[in-house]
């Protein structure tokens, strides 16, 4: 009976996750062994943690050498935040404003006031 102990293609021979195998038959018949990628996770939003959509699930080193475009959504915080995070972003960033506003009119009017009754 032929001898069907399989040994690893890669110099590396301990059991660690970046080590991971299986068996597979080939086409002529013989068992081989195929190393098995790591899991990419798909980027999140830093705000929600939402997974942002658009975007590929990729390993740190695939990242690398991908393009801009493919890294990011063309919208601003587009590789970061999710669209709903960016509108609730926008949202306070003109109410603050509106409040800075009523502030101000309001100081103006007291101003106005306390120079008539004196």
């Amino acid at each position: 009976m032929k001898d069907t102990r399989l040994t690893f293609r890669r110099r590396h021979s301990y059991n660690t996750k970046s080590n991971k195998t299986r068996v597979v038959k080939t086409p002529g018949g013989r068992l081989n062994i195929l190393y098995v990628k790591k899991p990419a996770s798909v980027p999140k939003c830093g705000d929600c943690g939402c997974v942002l959509r658009g975007l590929k699930a990729l390993r740190p080193c695939e990242l690398k050498s991908t393009t801009k475009r493919m890294k990011r959504v063309s919208r601003a915080y587009g590789g970061a935040r999710c669209g709903t995070c960016v509108r609730q972003r926008i949202i306070r960033a003109f109410l603050i404003e509106e409040q800075k506003i009523v502030k101000r009119v309001l100081s103006d009017q007291q101003k106005k006031g306390g120079k008539a009754s004196s």
